[in-house]
């Protein structure tokens, strides 16, 4: 028996006038097609940035969320226009969910204007079917739920568990800190519905208010700068207090006593105040929510700041993390020198005529160790390394290459100012107790970097051989 499509098109219509939301709408239709059909229904609507399955029939998996323009429901919804795929497997987007589909119908939802507001979507587990007839009625049912979606106000808003989800990924993808903080102020914004968030990190002073790379008017900058002037104990007692007794909120209604801490965030203008620890420990700080509002967050508002403060630490931990790996990259462990890269990407940007490479060995250092130890000899580099970094001036680069072997990169008009500044570098090692010996070879046109380097070794043995404590030019 042929199926009656008007019948399904008039129980669409009267079961959707029961519907109180959008999503109730979805959800009715997809349940009434189902008495019709045995295929596979999904109704998805747009929601910010993405499509979202609002309503589905029982699947082996349903997406629950599909950007624009992807697969053929993606593309039904970006173009407005109606698809019919009589045969899925030569539909190269189509990703087999269950695989005795066969067919497909897609139609999409419009709005009052004819613009997109979603997608209904139809799969059958065989070709059989008059898709034709099967069309007609996708399209009405589509149209139809269109205008009860419009009735009800239009699709529904983003959830804050959908906002936290979303501003998750930005919290991740942050380079540095102040890109952090941004981010997580944001969207402790959006997900509270509150006017402004602060952070408290510790620092190695102490508590210290965190900077995002932009702070707004308003409530957000007041309270900024009312708790970048309170001083250290305040902030401290803020953060022991949200560590000690978690996540709470205050209300700042009249005729109840306040703490001198309250009184900082009041003078500000916050009458409802969230506070949250961030981290395991009292030491990793607090994230402060408030408004200028009288407000009574509910706990499901509060649990998500939490969530929302524990990702935000797990995105500082890592980049705090990353810039320790970096700055082990580009330095010595030992000596603490930095460096923009290491010693082999500085050479390889040498400037024939300009680059003077100065090959420093430190004097008689095998006695220090064979005498009173290695950990006197680490105190020696250490303090030899201290001395002629600082003696170099502005720009000029000093590498520990070795054990006891150091290479400055200097940049000169002429070899004799790099002589010069090798003669800084003796006469600072002597101001330690200590004597070194420094070859200079200023890099010559079309002469590599290491044979440079291996003429200024040669020069540091020649004054090692005349007795040490001394610079030589090495001959071109």
């Amino acid at each position: 028996m042929s199926l009656d499509h008007s019948r399904v098109v008039r129980d669409v219509t009267t079961r959707l006038s029961t519907a109180s939301t959008a999503v109730e709408a979805g959800q009715v239709t997809v349940a009434t097609l189902g008495r019709h059909t045995p295929g596979r229904i999904a109704v998805l609507l747009w929601v910010r940035d993405r499509l979202r399955c609002v309503a589905a029939t029982g699947s082996w998996q349903v997406f629950a969320s599909v950007p624009a323009g992807a697969g053929t429901v993606g593309r039904v919804y970006a173009s407005g226009k109606t698809e019919t795929v009589p045969e899925v497997t030569n539909e190269p987007d189509y990703v087999a969910l269950r695989p005795d589909v066969r067919a497909e119908i897609c139609a999409p939802i419009l709005d009052r204007a004819g613009q997109p507001i979603g997608v209904l979507d139809l799969e059958w587990p065989t070709a059989e079917i008059d898709l034709d007839a099967w069309r007609q009625t996708v399209e009405r049912v589509a149209s139809l739920l269109g205008i009860r979606i419009g009735q009800l106000g239009g699709p529904p808003a983003e959830t804050r568990s959908e906002k936290l989800l979303r501003h998750a990924s930005a919290l991740t993808s942050a380079a540095t800190e102040s890109e952090l903080m941004t981010a997580a102020v944001s969207a402790a914004r959006d997900v509270s519905g509150l006017a402004s968030a602060v952070f408290v990190l510790d620092g190695p002073t102490g508590p210290r208010v965190a900077t995002p790379s932009l702070v707004p008017d308003g409530l957000e900058s007041r309270v900024h700068a009312a708790l970048a002037g309170a001083g250290r104990p305040v902030l401290e007692r803020l953060r022991g207090q949200a560590h000690r007794y978690g996540a709470s909120y205050t209300l700042g209604e009249g005729h109840h006593p306040t703490t001198a801490d309250q009184d900082v965030l009041i003078a500000a203008g916050v009458r409802t105040l969230i506070s949250v620890p961030l981290g395991p420990t009292e030491f990793c700080g607090v994230l402060l929510v408030g408004d200028t509002r009288t407000l009574r967050p509910d706990p499901t508002t509060v649990n998500l700041i939490e969530l929302l403060a524990a990702q935000s630490w797990i995105c500082l931990e890592r980049l705090r993390g990353l810039a320790q790996l970096r700055e082990r990259a580009s330095s010595d462990p030992l000596t603490g020198l930095r460096h923009q890269g290491s010693f082999g990407e500085r050479i390889a940007e040498s400037n024939p005529g300009r680059t003077a490479l100065l090959a420093v060995d430190v004097d008689d250092f095998k006695t220090v160790n064979d005498t009173y130890g290695h950990q006197a000899g680490d105190r020696v580099l250490v303090d030899l390394a201290r001395a002629l970094q600082g003696a170099l001036r502005h720009g000029d680069e000093l590498y520990r290459i070795g054990g006891d072997e150091f290479v400055a990169v200097v940049e000169v008009l002429r070899p004799e100012e790099a002589v010069g500044i090798a003669q800084r570098l003796v006469e600072a090692a002597r101001r330690t107790g200590r004597t070194v010996s420094i070859g200079v070879a200023v890099q010559q046109d079309g002469e590599s970097p290491d044979s440079t380097l291996h003429r200024a070794d040669d020069a540091l043995y020649l004054v090692k051989r005349d007795g040490r404590d001394g610079v030589r030019l090495a001959a071109d």
